[in-house]
């Protein structure tokens, strides 16, 4: 937080933009926590690396999701906790900490927002679905086709640009329906899946499957999972995306 909106940086060194300064502050303070508690567990970080435990359980952290967002002042970024077992998550977080919202999903609960109950919304039709992508930036040619053949069964008046893990965290609440993204890692998805299903909606690569370590990192969310065979239609039922 001290670093938000802290206006010392407009010249890009590799090592003193607010938003290294905060990432590796962010992901220390995780790692000390971590290194306390569950010595035995392994730690994924984007900053730091790697540490093997030997419990079968991993944490993996992404200390800001949204780096563009936090530079621009905006709060749409967030922080990202998950915790792995044998390579499926199982524990999500997405927490938000200019707003003070933090999204907690558990394998086999329900999602909360501070503590109260998080659901989706139900999308009877896709024509009306609010969506949502980081931007097109993130997109190859050929997956930005495949993104504007979903936009254009969607309600493009409802589209949203920009957002990070702040966009899956709406739509776990119910303000958005779908969110479509590729060139996500690991440490960008792990959480997210958690938060997602324990408020009744779906987190899958774009062929429809689960992610996982390996996936591609194409990533879809669906507040209503009803509507997963309408947007795989969509988007054309593309296989080439594995690539």
């Amino acid at each position: 937080m001290p670093h938000f909106r802290s206006g010392i940086d407009h010249e890009r060194k590799a090592d003193a933009t607010p938003v290294t300064l905060a990432d590796r502050a962010a992901e220390e303070a995780m790692r000390r926590i971590l290194t306390a508690e569950v010595p035995q567990d392994g730690v994924v970080g984007e900053e730091f690396g790697t540490s093997e435990g030997r419990s079968g359980r991993q944490w993996v952290l992404d200390p800001i999701d949204g780096t563009t967002a936090f530079l621009a002042g905006r709060p749409t970024f967030g922080t990202l906790i998950a915790l792995l077992v044998e390579g499926f998550p199982a524990l999500g977080v997405i927490d938000q900490p200019v707003l003070a919202e933090r999204w907690l999903g558990a394998a086999g609960q329900g999602t909360t927002l501070n503590g109260t109950p998080a659901a989706t919304r139900a999308c009877p039709e896709l024509s009306h679905a609010a969506l949502a992508t980081t931007g097109p930036q993130h997109f190859s040619q050929d997956e930005g086709d495949v993104f504007m053949a979903l936009a254009q069964a969607t309600d493009h008046k409802r589209m949203v640009m920009g957002g990070d893990c702040y966009n899956y965290a709406m739509l776990a609440s119910g303000h958005l329906d779908i969110v479509c993204e590729a060139g996500l890692k690991l440490h960008d998805f792990a959480a997210l899946a958690p938060v997602v299903e324990g408020a009744g909606g779906t987190l899958c690569d774009w062929n429809g499957e689960p992610l996982h370590a390996g996936s591609s990192g194409h990533v879809l969310a669906l507040g209503d999972p009803a509507r997963l065979d309408d947007v795989l239609e969509a988007m054309g039922g593309h296989a080439h995306h594995r690539h």
